[in-house]
């Protein structure tokens, strides 16, 4: 129904349906492609969920994780233009991060590079368990307990996110909790660049991104770039649509 109504919005048919990109959160493990990471979503878990999509619709298909997607368009048309090393931090309802070095993206033995939702934190509750505690309020511990879009109104005691982080103690809190992840990352990865995505960073704002940055210097030795997202509109959609674009110029000039 989601791909019927995109058609006819855009007033073309399947048969002009070339390839279908999809982004989730969690990632698809290359060696067994099992949805992993996503435990919010039941039934997606099948090992033929690519062929049976496929299936369904007619057309290639790619699944990718939303923040990989987020990066993708942030490399070719947002703040990473012109940079081959770069880390995406996207900080919304949960947390994230897409890491691209040497120009490539970087997914890991089972597609998992990036998940820092989870990663323990000082003051952070630990994401212990099963997949079945990962959910709820705080999401089960870990970074994203303190830094996504609820963790943050329930620092402001429930206020919009907005209100939330206009409040400069609010703010510097964030900033400092964001910064002590982020620089867990920086310390392995050595970016020449980390852009902040998604509604966190968008309501923070330039005054976030300069207390993560002050913050930042008191922790690490690296001293990557940091910027905030410029992109118009959504990011995952954009970067789905750069990479549909790809796979399709790809199966339209292979000469194998």
């Amino acid at each position: 129904e989601a791909v019927d109504g995109a058609l006819r919005a855009a007033g073309l048919g399947h048969d002009d349906l070339r390839c279908t990109v999809i982004g989730t959160p969690g990632a698809i493990d290359p060696q067994t492609g099992q949805l992993r990471y996503a435990p919010h979503l039941p039934g997606w878990h099948s090992r033929t969920l690519r062929a049976d999509l496929a299936e369904v619709l007619g057309t290639p298909v790619f699944i990718e994780n939303d923040v990989n997607l987020a990066a993708i368009a942030e490399q070719y048309e947002g703040a990473a233009q012109d940079h081959d090393d770069f880390v995406l931090a996207y900080l919304d309802e949960g947390v994230g991060a897409a890491i691209v070095l040497g120009g490539t993206l970087l997914r890991g033995a089972t597609g998992g590079a990036g998940e820092i939702g989870y990663m323990p934190l000082p003051g952070a509750p630990l994401a212990r368990g099963g997949v079945r505690d990962w959910a709820g309020d705080d999401a089960g511990g870990g970074f994203q307990s303190q830094v996504s879009t609820p963790a943050v109104r329930k620092l402001a005691g429930g206020a919009p996110l907005a209100e939330a982080l206009a409040d400069e103690g609010v703010r510097d809190q964030v900033a400092a909790m964001l910064a002590t992840g982020l620089a867990a990352v920086v310390a392995v990865v050595d970016p020449e660049l980390v852009v902040l995505s998604g509604a966190v960073a968008e309501a923070g704002g330039e005054a976030l991104r300069e207390r993560v940055e002050i913050e930042l210097t008191g922790l690490i030795l690296p001293r990557p770039l940091l910027r905030i997202s410029d992109l118009d509109g959504d990011p995952i959609l954009t970067g789905a649509l750069r990479s549909a674009l790809t796979q399709a110029r790809d199966t339209v000039f292979d000469t194998t």
